[in-house]
């Protein structure tokens, strides 16, 4: 069973098993288990079943494996013959989800 997921702002299309580095989910540890409500396409034995936005009664259990940060992004600005320049970096906070179950209703 396929199912295409939205979580965290990015959509995925995922398998039982799939596994998955999403934006930080709030208040979770490794180990706890996320419900993922907004499934808007399932394929069961190649039947297609889309949602309108979303399925209603569908959902997709995962678990977090780890909560981590990204690799460092560096911006970096200027300005030729101004003398500006300005280097800034940034590290993404990212959870690392397995996904257990897909389940229709």
């Amino acid at each position: 069973m396929i199912a295409t997921i939205k979580t965290q702002g990015s959509q995925f299309t995922v398998e039982k098993g799939d596994k998955l580095f999403v934006n930080r989910f709030p208040d979770t540890n490794e180990g706890d288990q996320v419900k993922l409500d907004q499934v808007l396409m399932v394929v069961d034995d190649g039947k297609p079943t889309f949602g309108a936005p979303t399925i209603e009664g569908a959902s997709v259990t995962a678990k977090i494996l780890e909560n981590k940060k990204d690799k460092k992004i560096i911006v970096f600005k200027k300005k030729r013959r101004q003398g500006y320049k300005r280097r800034k970096g940034h590290r993404q906070l990212l959870s690392v989800i397995e996904i257990e179950s897909i389940d229709l209703k």
